[in-house]
């Protein structure tokens, strides 16, 4: 697929859709051929605002593409996608498998402990299922059966099966990180990513987050060092240039535009700021990420 011929790239609340969900919950359940099979089995790069993804995979394969990355995606694997990835599927024809959308403060209200380690995901995970996790195809499947009907409990029951997918995927995210940093992470690392995305064009200093988040500066570096071994300053330098690559991948706006979009009221300095940080200027960026193959 070429570059997106559009002003920016969609955020949708589910792919395809830009009206209200239909009911007032913070959850979206449903089977990949529900929307796929309409869509030629592909879904084309997207994203969703305020919404984490969960999709489990249980017979055929996908390529995933994500900000610019292309992994493989095989049966009985699950893939985590935070709020704001840009994010791509083409699956197998016929692919088997559940889409799980839900709103973030579900997540805390479902798993609050357990799911700090989710919402504080910056960037997409990749999992397979182990032999101890064998009941959570079942899970899913049962979550989209109680999702689509109206049996009573049905909302107690859907709650409750989500709680088991949410522990057992978290566990799976503490499992690659030290305890000593999710401990910490517990403290105020996801609100500060949650602060960033809110903020991140606005070019507000440090010391505004951390006023946000009631500690200092200098708590906030160290907290960012200790859990991601970078600075509170260089996580949102990222997400601005994380936004200005994909507006250079996945639109055809020009770099003033792309630069205006970033915060940025002088294009010049953006683009040095962006070589500065990516070793390339934005242009030359474009020209290499060349076409994208979804």
């Amino acid at each position: 697929m070429q570059h997106a011929q559009q002003a920016s790239v969609p955020t949708y609340k589910l792919f395809g859709e830009q009206a209200p969900w239909p009911t007032p919950e913070m959850l979206h359940c449903e089977s990949i051929a529900a929307r796929s099979a309409s869509h030629n089995w592909q879904i084309t790069p997207h994203r969703h605002s305020g919404l984490f993804q969960i999709l489990y995979l249980a017979a055929g394969s996908a390529e995933v593409h994500i900000d610019g990355n292309s992994n493989r995606l095989v049966a009985g694997q699950l893939m985590l996608v935070p709020q704001m990835c840009i994010h791509g599927f083409r699956f197998e024809k016929n692919a088997q498998g559940c889409v799980v959308t839900l709103a973030y403060p579900l997540i805390r209200k479902l798993a609050p402990q357990a799911g700090d380690a989710l919402v504080g995901l910056t960037s997409p995970v990749a999992c397979t299922l182990g032999d101890g996790e064998a009941y959570l195809p079942d899970a899913f499947e049962a979550l989209e059966t109680e999702y689509r009907g109206a049996a009573p409990h049905r909302n107690q029951l859907v709650e409750s099966l989500l709680s088991v997918i949410l522990l057992m995927v978290s566990r799976r995210c503490a499992q690659t990180q030290p305890p000593t940093a999710l401990a910490r992470r517990a403290d105020c690392f996801p609100a500060f990513c949650e602060l960033i995305e809110k903020h991140y064009a606005e070019h507000k200093p440090v010391s505004f987050y951390a006023s946000k988040l009631g500690v200092t500066a200098a708590h906030l570096n160290s907290l960012c060092r200790q859990v991601v071994d970078r600075s509170a300053l260089e996580l949102i330098h990222e997400r601005m240039i994380l936004e200005a690559k994909r507006n250079l991948v996945y639109t055809s706006m020009t770099v003033s535009v792309v630069a205006d979009t970033a915060g940025f009221a002088d294009p010049a300095y953006f683009t040095r700021f962006f070589k500065r940080e990516v070793g390339m200027s934005p242009r030359e960026f474009r020209q290499q990420a060349g076409t994208l193959q979804v």
